[in-house]
């Protein structure tokens, strides 16, 4: 008999962000190849994802207030006490329950509402402490992680983190029940994939792109933390660098007035993994994000990347195939653009990461791996309940 598992995420995929996509990947791949029966409740902001009565999901989309994230980038959206009445029947009646981040109002309900209801509770935490520019963010976040995460995570039956920087992050302060554990995701290699120099020549000609100049790309909101403001000094001190950037958000780069920028929107899937294959190198300056899918996502499909320090901490194991560089120093706009004009004179050395990078994507991030240490903790899990009822 296929077990029950009320999942709970702050969106739904079709929102682009990396901890949905997730969400969906594993949602999906639970129900098709390991007999579970999902209920995944999500904020009604973005269309709601079709699944066909073989994959055993029913997407329950909720009412949501979301002004947050359209005036500031910070998602944070608020349900209303009718959705968390429908969340509390669905866990009641669930064999476990699993949440993504505890940071969202409902995912703290869910917590809750699994405690009240005494069933086993796996959350997946993909998020540290983001080192907003702002005294009042950056304490605001601080607090909340020290406080309601210690207690949340606490309560989880099983916390799994996808990188191990935010595990580290959090084990200073958090008393786990069981010992935590770092699963990163997996990457679609159906989708992200190598391909061959003249594909991406075909490809950069079906953007508009010169096949002479480099192509340097962004890909993720267009907010505070993902080092928006550093990219926009990159791309005005790096012209002859063509600068793309796929995704959404407040912070447009269009705004900056560059010639050497072309900004792409509603990219995702196959589209998106055509971005990777034509570029030469992924920017990504972030901080406060753990392991970004879209780095995983870039390097399956042979092109390298250059991320925070913070963020080549999260995959211990990547460190030799994957580029960074300090972003909480004086001098990081001076350290990014030096160590981005090498690269540009490198272009070798580059195309020789990007085979590293494929392989190594090849061989670690698989998601069949991954969602088999899901299913097994969650049966686990309940396995342990179902023996302390009885």
């Amino acid at each position: 008999m296929p077990h029950k598992l009320t999942l709970v995420s702050a969106y739904y995929p079709s929102h682009r962000g990396g901890i949905e996509i997730v969400a969906g990947e594993l949602a999906s791949r639970l129900a098709r190849h390991h007999d579970y029966q999902i209920e995944w409740f999500a904020s009604d902001t973005d269309p709601t994802p079709q699944y066909s009565a073989v994959d055993s999901i029913r997407c329950r989309p909720q009412r949501a207030w979301n002004k947050t994230e359209r005036a500031l980038g910070i998602p944070f959206p608020i349900w209303p006490i009718s959705a968390l009445v429908e969340l509390s029947r669905s866990i009641e009646s669930a064999d476990c329950v699993h949440v993504h981040d505890f940071v969202y109002p409902c995912s703290q309900a869910a917590i809750w509402l699994a405690k009240h209801h005494q069933k086993p509770l796996l959350v997946t935490q993909h998020i540290g402490c983001v080192p907003y520019q702002s005294r009042i963010a950056r304490w605001t976040l601080a607090s909340l992680n020290r406080i309601v995460g210690a207690i949340s995570l606490s309560r989880a039956n099983q916390v799994v983190f996808v990188s191990e920087a935010v595990h580290t992050y959090f084990r200073q302060f958090v008393s786990f029940r069981r010992p935590a554990l770092y699963i990163p995701n997996g990457v679609d290699r159906n989708v992200f994939h190598p391909v061959a120099d003249a594909v991406k020549c075909q490809l950069r000609a079906e953007y508009s792109l010169s096949s002479m100049r480099p192509v340097f790309l962004f890909v993720g909101r267009f907010v505070e933390k993902k080092g928006l403001r550093l990219l926009a000094h990159l791309a005005q001190t790096i012209p002859d660098v063509q600068w793309v950037f796929a995704g959404h958000g407040p912070l447009d780069p269009e705004a900056w007035g560059l010639p050497n920028i072309r900004v792409l929107r509603n990219v995702s899937g196959k589209s998106l993994a055509k971005i990777y294959q034509l570029a030469d190198l992924l920017v990504l300056p972030s901080r406060g994000e753990g392991f970004p899918l879209v780095v995983q996502e870039s390097m399956a499909c042979g092109t390298p990347a250059i991320v925070s320090s913070e963020t080549w901490y999260g995959c211990p194991a990547a460190k030799n195939v994957l580029l960074h560089e300090k972003c909480d120093a004086t001098d990081s706009e001076i350290l990014w653009q030096r160590r981005l004009e090498t690269l540009v004179r490198a272009p070798e050395m580059l195309r020789k990461l990007g085979v590293l990078g494929a392989q190594f994507a090849m061989t670690y991030w698989d998601w069949a791996s991954c969602v088999r240490q899901y299913a097994s903790l969650a049966a686990d899990l309940i396995r342990d309940r179902d023996s302390r009822i009885g």
